[in-house]
């Protein structure tokens, strides 16, 4: 009885005891973040102003702001209201935001080791599963080395691997009475593209989407996107966001993908060449006997193929028809080049410089991945941002997120001009401002990340776009915006944001 009896105060000694090791421990670690931020003369950057405690009402300016439709528009404003280097408290956490080209090169490239995804894996696993995009360290590098051969150019020099789906895109557009919503087309297109590229065989779903249950897999896909967007928004507290519909989405993006496995790893599939060229699925499938993890690589894989290559193209055909000069002159530069001829070459494709100085400035104003971020998983140092100049280092300590939007600085006018809002592809063939420092040069344009994480699916993007621009300008003389369409300010139209920005009310186009 006597040992119950001193029971509570031997807990009540083991509490203080740990709350006093916490607090030690606590104290130790700032001692240390203040050292190396003395030793490298860090000074904190602006703080966006918190109007309430912990910083609720941040996290109600970015859902009251996706709800409208205009979550860039909010990310955009806060930088040129606070800074380009910013701190703020969220959700009672200090977290960073940088659109700092010198930042973004110390994250992605000469302080990689320190930063880490953070919760990402965790935020998107329902999703996603394991693949090249959630996964970190030695796992990373073997998915990422798995997949490089598949994705050098050696493997679409031709150009072949995308005239299928765009023969099929084209028959849709010719179904239609002349007025016609080109992103879910071309949602469908990147996702015929992707999986003839990446599994040897098309799903067609531009001819027969019902068959392959396409549309139960974009819708679910979508949905699934959506919760996952919402997700990463509270970081740590991502599990607030869940419930019955997320789940049952990320079932039916499941349920496509063994589709897609069990197709064309069966023993008896069709002669589509499959032993005589690279496919990624049997490369992988090779490697792991694991079916979820192969799983998760093909959603990984179809994520990036299918949605940021369709959003550049819906983004770039909403601008040309809202820039008829534009596609006058790219309409000539076609001519020129291709002299009617329809069977393109990568060359081709190179030397229509009009042509790629469209693309780049679609991707400079509506980068697929428009907002990212990264963790820090040791203490450590940004170059840039700090003190009354905005110009001193800035401590990151160990466990703070920074953000980083290449929307908010691919539209900064110290970087590109003072029309810097304007879509005006002449611009990549003059002298900009960041062009006059080689750190500018480097990391002030990133539609395609940077560093190791850099998209290896690059050089394809651009061929897949390149080549459907060419081909739909080249089939249909006239292509112009619908009457009684809306022409708003560039990036005062509403957009959806997931993982990347698409269109709110789509790409409508009179196309003849």
């Amino acid at each position: 009885m006597m040992e119950l009896a001193y029971l509570p105060l031997a807990l009540l000694t083991c509490v203080v005891c740990l709350s006093l090791h916490y607090v030690a421990n606590k104290y130790r670690e700032r001692q240390a973040d203040k050292a190396i931020a003395d030793h490298h003369g860090c000074l904190p950057p602006p703080r966006l102003q918190n109007q309430r405690p912990f910083g609720v009402d941040r996290l109600e300016q970015i859902f009251r702001a996706d709800a409208e439709s205009r979550l860039m528009e909010l990310f955009l404003f806060h930088f040129r209201q606070t800074g380009s280097t910013l701190e703020q408290v969220f959700l009672g956490t200090k977290a960073f935001g940088t659109i700092e080209p010198a930042n973004l090169e110390a994250i992605l490239s000469t302080n990689f080791k320190d930063f880490g995804m953070g919760p990402r894996r965790a935020i998107t696993f329902p999703m996603f599963g394991d693949g090249i995009f959630t996964q970190e360290g030695p796992a990373w590098r073997h998915s990422r080395e798995m997949l490089r051969p598949q994705l050098q150019h050696k493997q679409y020099e031709s150009l072949e691997v995308f005239k299928e789906g765009v023969d099929d895109l084209i028959d849709c557009i010719q179904e239609s009475d002349g007025v016609i919503d080109l992103q879910p087309l071309f949602f469908r297109l990147a996702l015929d593209i992707s999986t003839a590229f990446l599994f040897g065989e098309s799903v067609r779903s531009l001819r027969t989407p019902d068959a392959v249950g396409e549309q139960t897999f974009a819708n679910a896909f979508n949905t699934a996107q959506q919760y996952v967007t919402k997700r990463y928004r509270l970081l740590d507290l991502y599990w607030f966001i869940g419930g019955k519909e997320f789940y049952q989405a990320c079932k039916y993006v499941h349920q496509f993908a063994d589709t897609i496995i069990d197709r064309n790893l069966s023993p008896d599939r069709g002669g589509n060449g499959h032993n005589e060229k690279y496919v990624f699925l049997d490369t992988v499938a090779e490697k792991t006997s694991d079916r979820i993890a192969l799983r998760g690589q093909i959603i990984n894989l179809l994520a990036a193929g299918r949605d940021t290559t369709a959003c550049l193209l819906s983004w770039t055909f909403f601008l040309l028809v809202r820039h008829p000069q534009v596609l006058v002159k790219l309409r000539e530069e076609i001519v020129s080049v291709c002299n009617g001829r329809s069977d393109l070459t990568r060359d081709d494709l190179r030397n229509m410089t009009y042509l790629q100085n469209v693309l780049k400035e679609t991707l400079r104003l509506y980068p697929s991945v428009a907002v990212n971020t990264r963790t820090a998983v040791r203490t450590t140092v940004l170059p840039t941002g700090g003190g009354p100049d905005r110009k001193s280092p800035v401590l990151i300590p160990k466990g703070s997120a920074v953000a980083y939007s290449v929307y908010a600085m691919h539209r900064r006018p110290d970087l590109y001009g003072m029309d810097a809002e304007l879509f005006r592809p002449e611009r990549w063939d003059e002298d900009m401002p960041f062009q006059k420092n080689s750190t500018n040069m480097k990391w002030s344009y990133l539609p395609f990340n940077g560093g190791p994480r850099i998209c290896l699916g690059m050089d394809f993007a651009l061929a897949e776009a390149g080549y459907t621009v060419v081909r739909i300008i080249q089939r249909f003389q006239t292509i112009k915006l619908p009457p009684g369409e809306t022409v708003e300010l560039t990036g005062v139209e509403k957009q959806v944001m997931t993982l990347v920005v698409a269109i709110a009310d789509g790409c409508k186009v009179e196309i003849r």
